[in-house]
């Protein structure tokens, strides 16, 4: 379910449509978490730290109003609910596209995402279902580079909204603090620094 946008009444009309004039208009950062008692919790839950912090990743984005909005015909419509597209790895080095349905009873969610990742691990190639909607994230994760910047590759010419978030290798200190690098990019016509500053903020706040 979505709604739309009253674009006209909307204090960023003008700045939608600065950046939707540019062929690139997505921005990104880079930024390092804090991920001690996130690593910590997944362990005792027997879960993987992976679909763990993706559902956090996920709450996150949920709770951040700019985060749900989607251009569509010159339009912004708010979804009602943003689940994940994943890059899920396979043994032979490849990965797959996933669609992982969000649901904020982790217990579900996992359930979920696991279904989803053996469907991946079983079957061949890059797209492996259709993507009907666009209230999604797309996700990744990086897991062996500790990287401080990240680009991704785009077609300028397919009509992208959706925000890229991906994470990267995990870094224990030798004080046993463990900090994981996590990059968003992000539509400038949707969203300033100021919006991805609340999503990083709270993301933190609740990767416990």
């Amino acid at each position: 379910m979505k709604t739309l946008l009253d674009l006209e009444n909307w204090n960023r009309k003008e700045h939608f449509a600065h950046f939707c004039k540019m062929e690139e208009p997505f921005f990104g950062v880079t930024v390092e978490i804090d991920c001690t008692q996130a690593y910590k919790t997944a362990k005792e839950l027997k879960t993987s730290f992976f679909i763990y912090y993706l559902h956090k990743t996920l709450v996150a984005v949920n709770a951040i109003e700019n985060f749900k909005y989607r251009i569509a015909d010159g339009k912004i419509y708010i979804n009602n609910q943003i689940d994940a597209s994943a890059t899920i790895g396979r043994e032979d080095g490849t990965f797959g596209f996933s669609l992982i349905e969000y649901n904020p009873d982790f217990k579900i969610f996992e359930q979920t995402a696991l279904t989803e990742i053996e469907r991946i691990q079983n079957t061949t190639g890059l797209f492996t279902r259709s993507f009907d909607n666009d209230n999604l994230i797309h996700f990744s994760a990086i897991p062996w580079l500790n990287f401080t910047s990240l680009s991704h590759a785009r077609s300028y010419t397919f009509p992208d909204s959706c925000p890229k978030i991906s994470f990267g290798k995990m870094i224990t200190s030798e004080a046993g603090k463990k900090t994981i690098s996590m990059s968003v990019h992000v539509h400038h016509g949707l969203m300033d620094g100021l919006h991805v500053g609340q999503f990083v903020d709270y993301f933190q706040e609740i990767m416990k």
